[in-house]
């Protein structure tokens, strides 16, 4: 059975992972000068995959072998990698970061839906629903509102990028619900992760030869090999590590409330690292996101019912 109300290790957890993912704007920041966009996808999942292949043979895990666990393997890596990100880049080439920022966090919105639906254990409540909203305000106005241009009704390249992102995040939702799998099948959350960005490497392999001919490219500088090495060590084989054991002991909803948290960890990045101006509009965001973190976890709401009471 999931707990539904996150513990202290979860949360840490949920804040490491957002630091990492929040991070890796700034890795992908410095290989989108040198490298196209599936290349730079395919090497880091592909590093990531190395990685814990590497770990998983140095430390005597178990390798997983059985075709059905494979199989689900390469399901959650289309809904969990090669969809959402190919979107998400595609996305990107028409509108604003700012903008496919703001759908992505609706990814919380369409997993407590999605889980809602077919998972037992995860219901609807006002309380979620409530907590995503303010959520999503607190992305809103952290980005700022300039963000939100582009935003139109018309059938153009713009409406469909917009779409696109809101097609990542309900992939992304899709691969939450359908990673709860893998804990009653017994896979650990380290093996989903290697058994994931093995299977999106071996997909996105072939497609980016095709499309990109990666091999013809000038070779990248130090600083962009330095930067895809941490993004798929870091971000992305650890990350996945952490996503995965949060999602088998808090559930789907929960461990996708990082997309809030991104946002927030990515500002406070930019001003630790790059001396970016912190506006009045970050801290309300980060209040609102708050807020949604709360309203959703249930504790704080619970003590202060009580305390009335």
């Amino acid at each position: 059975m999931i707990n539904q109300r996150m513990g202290t290790t979860d949360w840490a957890m949920l804040l490491l992972l957002s630091f990492l993912w929040g991070g890796s704007f700034f890795l992908i920041g410095v290989l989108v000068a040198e490298l196209p966009p599936l290349t730079i996808v395919t090497i880091r999942v592909g590093v990531a995959a190395l990685t814990l292949w590497a770990v998983l043979l140095v430390g005597g895990y178990d390798i997983p072998k059985t075709f059905k666990l494979w199989r689900a393997f390469f399901m959650l890596g289309l809904l969990n990698n090669v969809i959402p990100f190919t979107f998400i880049v595609w996305g990107q080439n028409h509108i604003g970061a700012g903008l496919a920022s703001i759908m992505n966090a609706t990814t919380p919105l369409f997993t407590i839906l999605i889980a809602g639906t077919f998972l037992v254990d995860e219901h609807i409540t006002p309380q979620k629903v409530a907590g995503v909203v303010l959520g999503l305000i607190g992305v809103s106005v952290l980005i700022g509102a300039e963000s939100l241009a582009g935003i139109g009704l018309d059938i153009s390249l713009q409406t469909l990028a917009q779409l696109a992102i809101m097609g990542a995040a309900i992939s992304y939702g899709c691969a939450s619900v359908f990673g709860r799998r893998f804990k009653a099948l017994g896979v650990s959350p380290f093996s989903t992760s290697v058994g994931q960005v093995t299977a999106s490497t071996l997909i996105l392999l072939p497609i980016t030869f095709v499309i990109e001919r990666p091999d013809q490219l000038a070779n990248p500088s130090l600083q962009a090999w330095l930067s895809i090495l941490c993004l798929g060590v870091f971000c992305t084989a650890l990350g996945y590590t952490l996503f995965f054991k949060i999602l088998s002991s808090s559930g789907a909803t929960n461990v996708v409330l990082v997309t809030f948290l991104v946002p927030v960890t990515a500002s406070f990045l930019g001003w630790l690292i790059l001396n970016e101006q912190l506006h009045s509009s970050h801290f309300i965001g980060m209040a609102f996101i708050g807020l949604g973190l709360a309203a959703i976890d249930g504790r704080v709401l619970k003590k202060l019912k009580a305390i009335a009471s």
